[in-house]
């Protein structure tokens, strides 16, 4: 089963797809792992994206099942194999921006406010996070760039809309893949 998961950034991703991947037993992928470097400060240099493309397209056509969490509507044509299912996260904007102000304190404390560069690229982040709802022209991973790619799709689709905890989306998940609504390629 080739599962790939998508949403705005905070919109509990990574955390779904670890979760289903436990559950499934399969090996999850986060797009964040190809997308940027291992830098001492994550998320703040990007991987070269033919170097990129081709890693995740190898790891990916190699492997029988996975599930693979990121937005990847911008990547580039035959990277990624056929998905067996395809789940679409939504949060309303107030509740995922409180998500991810909450996260980025996490991932850095004190520094996103009393650093100067630190708080001037963490209101930049936040820019760019709240303009997926708006589609004002900061970011090209917007609402309206998801549902496009997604109406592009012959792919089973779950959408998930709200703020659902963890073990309700899992069930609605889980629950399709036993009825048989999913065709393994």
């Amino acid at each position: 089963m080739r599962i790939h998961i998508l949403g705005a950034s905070g919109s509990g991703v990574t955390t779904l797809g670890k979760a289903l991947s436990e559950k499934l037993n399969i090996e999850y992928f986060d797009s964040d792992d190809f997308f940027w470097l291992p830098t001492p400060i994550p998320f703040t240099e990007r991987q070269n994206p033919e170097t990129r493309n081709s890693i995740i397209s190898n790891k990916l056509h190699t492997a029988r099942n996975w599930i693979f969490g990121g937005s990847i509507i911008h990547w580039g044509e035959n990277i990624f194999p056929a998905f067996d299912l395809i789940i679409f996260l939504y949060l309303p904007p107030d509740v995922r921006l409180a998500r991810l102000r909450k996260r980025e304190h996490e991932r850095y404390g004190e520094e996103i406010i009393t650093h100067p560069e630190r708080a001037k690229k963490f209101m930049e982040f936040m820019d760019w996070a709240k303009d997926y709802d708006h589609h004002t022209g900061i970011a090209n991973r917007t609402l309206k760039a998801h549902l496009e790619w997604l109406s592009e799709m012959n792919t089973p689709l779950i959408e998930i809309s709200g703020n659902y905890e963890l073990p309700q989306k899992m069930e609605t998940i889980l629950n399709t893949i036993k009825q048989g609504n999913v065709q393994v390629k």
